[in-house]
């Protein structure tokens, strides 16, 4: 039986290093109900020397109000050369009417990209599978948080998928007044927050050489987010300050 709720599909793009365009989508492609597309700048986000490559919901603002997807979502940008040496990302993400897109920063460094012999680029042609999952939550915020009741596990007051658990357990062990601060009440926006935690936890564990300018960039947005919210979070912010000086 067809899972409405999950699906891959591929996109290709022809002629990627002379795209004029500085904004690409994929076709869009229907997923628990909703259409979805992937979006890409060939030529750089806002200047940044690597690919970004994100998803999000194509006719978001035709949706009801405080529609929402909980999503786990794994893209490939596919060597031609071996399918060891291609490049997997993966995150668990809230997507809503105020979130209806999110992105994988720092993805393939262009350098690395439009390398002759790098593998990623054949006749001119680059490649990049797109592999989601999607709960379907349609409706009110106190619905959504009923679903995460029922698929999601507490740990310290935050509802996280199981594969997550070790995670977050690990992290209010060496950080137990992380979440001292946070106020908020609503489960959807905890597990939002937890999640946006997670993945720039995740981001800053990489070794120095892998950050790109964009992504300390989006890090340094990261974390005052994350301040703005309540989260304790000064050990993230010594390590980005780690990461600045080298």
């Amino acid at each position: 039986m067809v899972n409405p709720n999950k699906k891959s599909f591929a996109w290709l793009i022809e002629n990627f290093s002379s795209l004029q365009s500085d904004k690409l989508y994929s076709a869009p492609v229907l997923i628990s109900g909703f259409y979805w597309d992937l979006f890409t700048y060939p030529k750089g986000y806002k200047g940044g020397d690597s690919l970004v490559v994100s998803l999000a919901v194509t006719d978001g603002q035709s949706l009801p109000s405080e529609w929402a997807r909980y999503v786990k979502f794994r893209l490939t940008i596919v060597n031609h050369l071996s399918h060891e040496l291609s490049i997997h990302r993966e995150t668990n993400i809230w997507f809503d009417e105020k979130a209806p897109g999110w992105g994988l920063s720092g993805m393939l460094p262009f350098a690395k990209l439009h390398d002759k012999d790098g593998g990623f680029l054949v006749n001119d042609e680059l490649k990049i599978v797109a592999e989601i999952e999607a709960l379907e939550v349609i409706g009110t915020l106190d619905e959504s948080k009923d679903l995460l009741d029922k698929t999601c596990i507490d740990v310290n007051g935050f509802q996280v998928l199981p594969s997550q658990v070790e995670a977050v357990r690990g992290m209010f062990e060496r950080h137990p007044d992380i979440a001292v601060e946070f106020r908020a009440k609503n489960q959807h926006l905890r597990t939002a927050c937890m999640n946006f935690l997670l993945s720039l936890s995740e981001m800053l564990i990489k070794s120095l050489e892998e950050f790109s300018n964009e992504d300390l960039m989006e890090a340094d947005i990261a974390l005052t987010y994350l301040k703005d919210v309540g989260f304790k979070v000064d050990w993230l912010e010594k390590r980005l300050d780690q990461v600045k000086r080298t």
